[in-house]
């Protein structure tokens, strides 16, 4: 969407997907529009040494390592914004990495059904902010000048006031419903459709909220069983990324969602066996062949 509204916009991947992007560009099937989008591409993170902003969204279980190769490339003055799954990644690069993100939470159904396509079928908007445990100054300036960017580029991007809850209220979400459509290999809209899986939803995601009270979280008091179910049944016939990586065969993200639970409980004292059903159940299906 950045280059479509007419940014220099360079993207960093993987040899199948950059082959594809240099030859043909970036395919978007849309809700919105369809179009092909000419951007330069590179599989070395050093082709983000000149940039301004780095969008940094890598799968949870390869944070460490990117962060780590980033940072020998990026300016000090770059903006960075960790587009990821999970609520730990900012810690995670802030711990290994000479670098201190900007924390987003995403909000889009979108799928690679091929090298060099993206499907998007639902949403596509952001919210931005700071996380706490910063050592630097305020950058207010410079999250405005990030959501003002994709605002410009037609992706709403609202700045947080407090970023952890809305990270939070995102992986409660991903926790109730990524996991379960993974197992089953079923859209969101099926999942829901029986009372069964529903109070296995409800259960997952009342876990959740209570760890993320335990550990100090300000989360609103809102029903969010009854967010993640109305929200299921919304989007309808979307699978998880969970679901999508063990369809092609890839590791998933469950550490960094329910598995991230399951252990934050532990360390806080809060029982968490739906959760734990869930990452045992995923991680079997990791290792078929």
């Amino acid at each position: 969407m950045l280059a479509r509204a007419g940014a220099d916009v360079t993207l960093i991947g993987r040899p199948v997907h950059v082959e594809v992007w240099t030859r043909d560009g970036l395919f978007i099937d849309s809700i919105n529009f369809q179009d092909r989008i000419r951007v330069a591409a590179s599989t070395d993170v050093a082709a983000a040494a000149d940039a301004d902003l780095v969008l940094f969204s890598v799968k949870s279980l390869d944070t460490v390592e990117t962060a780590r190769q980033l940072a020998r490339h990026v300016r000090r003055d770059a903006s960075i914004v960790s587009l990821q799954n999970g609520v730990d990644n900012v810690e995670h690069i802030r711990a290994v990495a000479a670098l201190d993100p900007i924390a987003a939470v995403v909000y889009v159904a979108s799928s690679m059904p091929a090298p060099g396509r993206i499907k998007h079928a639902g949403r596509g908007d952001l919210l931005i902010g700071d996380l706490p445990g910063r050592a630097g100054p305020p950058r207010e300036a410079a999250i405005a000048r990030v959501s003002s960017l994709f605002e410009a580029a037609g992706v709403p991007c609202r700045v947080s006031p407090d970023i952890q809850a809305d990270l939070w209220t995102k992986l409660i979400t991903n926790v109730g419903l990524n996991g379960i459509s993974a197992v089953v290999h079923s859209t969101y809209g099926d999942v829901v459709a029986i009372p069964e899986s529903r109070e296995t939803i409800r259960a997952m995601v009342n876990e959740c909220v209570a760890v993320a009270r335990a550990g100090g979280v300000s989360l609103p008091e809102n029903d969010f069983a009854a967010m993640v179910l109305q929200f299921a049944e919304r989007v309808g016939r979307v699978f998880s990324s969970t679901a999508q990586d063990l369809e092609r065969g890839k590791p998933t993200e469950i550490d960094a969602l329910n598995g991230f639970v399951v252990r934050r409980g532990a360390e806080l004292g809060v029982p968490t066996p739906v959760n734990q059903s869930i990452v045992a159940l995923v991680r079997l299906l990791e290792r078929r062949p």
